[in-house]
């Protein structure tokens, strides 16, 4: 028996491979399926079956794509009605692999339809289970997704997930192996471990949602303190699972257009495309299209475009660094985003080569920033989150999540210079691109964020551990 967490850093998600004697079991398959047709084909397996947990909403599976490629059923746990054939499993209904059997083990909360599987050797033992976004390390799933389709309120679905945690997962031996959907920086939680792998028996001590003595009262109103709204785009991806999709060929087609600067901003302004570029800070500060939007791809890109995109319909136009064209694509295809019209050939140094106009980021750095501060008392705005920003901030900041900047923008001086920074520079240059293309100028990037502001000697609100932040 061999289990294989495939983890994707990007979106903090773990997909799962599990062979027996020379049969397969995929558990929430990423959308582009070129990996596990892959790995089957080089240890000469076959897929038998692909196993979801649940309708994900922070990502697009590729259940359907890989069901078409291999001829495997797709699995679902019971309550789930997609619009495709599948099997629906009942509670308990155990499915052989090999040597060795899966069992789905429903267990609701996060939503209705969400299942654990559970998997059992040749002898019978319980070995690990697949938990979805039932259960995570450090935390469980956020009961709020499924309200509007399910008719049922978040502490409803709170207190289910509370009887599925005690009846059906925490009875389990304390050697049972815990394989989560889902690590640190997924929106799915707000308390998760960077570790993708425990026991249950660790995370008994570790997780306070497994408390022993916590009543149903207490769950409910710890699981749901500090929820914030989830992204917009997380329902969005919720039907594409269960509806259908474009296999990720059809996706890369369309988008994998080589367009001039030329015909890059004719297509711009004919299609109402947004254009979004990928290249790090540092590029985009120098110079970059106007009204472009900058979400780079070696930050947490695809579930910043979907926070702040949204609409996973929005037609794109991308400018990344040359040769990341396919990357790019693929990467906003896992969480939706399907619409990509093309690409800038040559990147932002062709579109200079021709004249066009570009705009820049004016920025300064951490010392500057102090000798403002003293002298003038400059505004200064905090682009992280609303804990980070509770945890440690300038005197006198004023907090604006990137998350909902949106919802900040009247606060903003309308003529006076102001001052926006982050934790290292990237989240700060994403929201001066939003506020630029918003109209707003004014603004001045504060390079090195909070973490070079530390090294200054501006003053500081008092330090509030993080982990006592409900957040």
């Amino acid at each position: 028996m061999k289990v294989e967490q495939i983890y994707t850093g990007c979106l903090a998600q773990g997909a799962y491979y599990i062979e027996s004697e020379g049969e397969v079991a995929i558990i929430d398959p990423l959308r582009e399926i070129s990996p596990y047709v892959e790995k089957v084909k080089k240890n000469k397996a076959k897929i038998k079956y692909i196993f979801e947990t649940h309708f994900h909403a922070d990502f697009v599976s590729g259940h359907l794509t890989l069901s078409k490629e291999t001829g495997a059923p797709i699995v679902f746990g019971p309550n789930a009605d997609p619009d495709f054939d599948a099997i629906i499993a009942k509670d308990g209904q155990e499915f052989s692999l090999g040597n060795t059997t899966i069992v789905a083990i429903h267990t609701p909360g996060h939503t209705i339809e969400s299942t654990t599987y559970l998997l059992r050797d040749y002898a019978g033992k319980d070995i690990a289970i697949f938990s979805g976004d039932t259960l995570f390390l450090g935390d469980v799933g956020r009961p709020d997704l499924a309200q509007k389709s399910e008719n049922m309120t978040q502490d409803e679905l709170a207190g289910l997930l509370f009887d599925s945690l005690r009846n059906k997962i925490m009875p389990l031996s304390d050697e049972v192996v815990i394989y989560p959907a889902h690590g640190a920086g997924s929106a799915c939680g707000k308390n998760m471990m960077k570790e993708t792998v425990d026991t249950l028996g660790n995370q008994k001590k570790m997780n306070y949602a497994l408390r022993q003595d916590m009543t149903r009262e207490e769950f409910i109103k710890e699981v749901t303190d500090g929820l914030l709204p989830p992204p917009q785009y997380f329902p969005l991806n919720v039907k594409m699972n269960k509806s259908g999709y474009d296999d990720i060929e059809k996706v890369l087609d369309r988008g994998m257009k080589s367009l001039t600067p030329e015909a890059f901003e004719v297509l711009a302004n004919e299609a109402e495309a947004l254009i979004l570029d990928v290249r790090h800070q540092n590029d985009f500060v120098k110079g970059h299209i106007p009204q472009s939007v900058f979400i780079g791809l070696d930050g947490g890109f695809a579930p910043w475009v979907g926070a702040l995109v949204g609409d996973v319909s929005q037609p794109l136009l991308i400018i990344t660094p040359e040769g990341r064209e396919e990357e790019t694509i693929t990467r906003l295809s896992r969480v939706g985003f399907d619409n990509t019209l093309g690409y800038l050939e040559g990147g932002f140094e062709a579109w200079k080569k021709t004249g066009k106009e570009y705009d820049m980021i004016s920025g300064i750095n951490a010392e500057e920033l102090e000798s403002f501060v003293k002298d003038n008392g400059v505004p200064v705005f905090d682009v992280r989150k609303e804990s980070e920003y509770v945890s440690e901030h300038i005197h006198n900041a004023s907090n604006a999540p990137l998350d909902f900047l949106n919802d900040h923008l009247n606060q903003f001086p309308e003529k006076e210079p102001f001052y926006i920074h982050c934790a290292g520079g990237y989240r700060s240059v994403i929201a001066a691109s939003i506020l630029k293309k918003r109209g707003i100028h004014n603004l001045v990037d504060v390079q090195g964020g909070f973490k070079a502001i530390k090294e200054t000697g501006l003053e500081l609100s008092d330090y509030i551990c993080p982990t006592t932040i409900k957040n």
